[in-house]
């Protein structure tokens, strides 16, 4: 039997270049490129797209809505890991965690929208939570989150990277996203079942990659707080022998860096989502956090995960 073909359309980026590094170093898959010279030919693109099993898109959102309209072959399966495509009601959102049929659903789609970062962490953490009830669809939900460089694209890349091994960098935490609307919202809103979008106030920080996704709750405005012990064991049933999503045990100072700081860059390298639940139940107050690589789980790991998935070839092959 051929070995599925697979097309990167963009792989000179960032997240494009992550899937091919990790995709070459395989033996049951074989990875076609562009000329080089017509990695700007929309037409030249379509028809790569045309001629593999399956097509990884790493472009801006009008860029892949372009080359989507192009595409004719009935065949082809299409995982587009920009925006334009995660809240469509034809795609499949590429979150296979997410729910029960989640995962059934991406495998037999023809065309995937990869998670945002972001909203990885995020529906890791709160979906679990609203869908049993334990959090009500209308809390005023906020997150804070920051992320490393990598996440921000080539000119952030350009701006950080001469500052991350420098004594004092000139930028070691910027909060952005202050006009909110922030454009991973609406699939945060669209996935989670909460009935209002969620106040998200992103950061970056002067380091390459590493995602900290942070939910703070303030239980004792619910009539019935849940405690901590109930958050914990939601998040550690809903994802009972997921391979890539581990909830640490409750308040678990083990898993922090000298014992009091939890540490954005742990999960680099891999594609795992950490969970962690710290509360008072004295004071009926929780922090629900998430921990991931962005380049990893948040990006080229998970469209790696969703194409082993959408292949039929096992799902944590290339993974860690």
């Amino acid at each position: 039997m051929d070995q599925p073909r697979v097309f990167i359309d963009g792989e000179a980026g960032t997240t494009g270049l992550q899937i091919y590094t990790r995709l070459a170093q395989r033996q049951d898959v074989t990875v076609v490129s562009i000329d080089p010279t017509k990695r700007k030919d929309v037409a030249e693109r379509a028809r790569m797209i045309d001629s593999v099993d399956i097509a990884i898109l790493c472009l801006p959102d009008a860029a892949a809505q372009e080359v989507v309209s192009l595409v004719s072959a009935p065949t082809v399966k299409i995982l587009d890991a920009s925006t334009a495509h995660r809240t469509d009601p034809d795609w499949v959102y590429g979150f296979p965690e997410m729910q029960t049929d989640q995962r059934q659903a991406i495998a037999k789609a023809h065309r995937v929208s990869n998670p945002g970062c972001y909203p990885t962490g995020f529906l890791a953490a709160m979906k679990p939570l609203v869908s049993t009830g334990i959090i009500p669809a209308s809390f005023p939900v906020t997150l804070n989150a920051i992320s490393g460089y990598s996440g921000g694209g080539r000119k952030l890349i350009e701006t950080y990277a001469t500052y991350e091994d420098a004594t004092e960098p000139d930028y070691p935490y910027g909060v952005y996203g202050l006009s909110f609307g922030h454009k991973h919202v609406q699939e945060m809103t669209h996935y989670s079942g909460l009935s209002h979008a969620p106040m998200f106030l992103p950061a970056v920080g002067a380091f390459e990659k590493g995602m900290l996704v942070q939910i703070p709750l303030p239980l004792w405005t619910l009539e019935q707080p849940p405690t901590g012990e109930r958050l914990w064991e939601t998040l550690a049933n809903y994802y009972t022998d997921e391979p890539f999503i581990q909830v640490h045990n409750l308040s678990d100072t083990n898993q922090l860096r000298d014992l009091k700081f939890l540490d954005t860059k742990a999960a680099n390298g891999t594609n795992q989502v950490e969970l962690f639940v710290f509360a008072n139940d004295a004071t009926q107050e929780a922090l629900v956090a998430a921990r991931l690589d962005n380049l990893g789980k948040g990006a080229s790991g998970a469209a790696v995960q969703n194409m082993n998935i959408m292949l039929g070839l096992p799902e944590k092959t290339g993974l860690v």
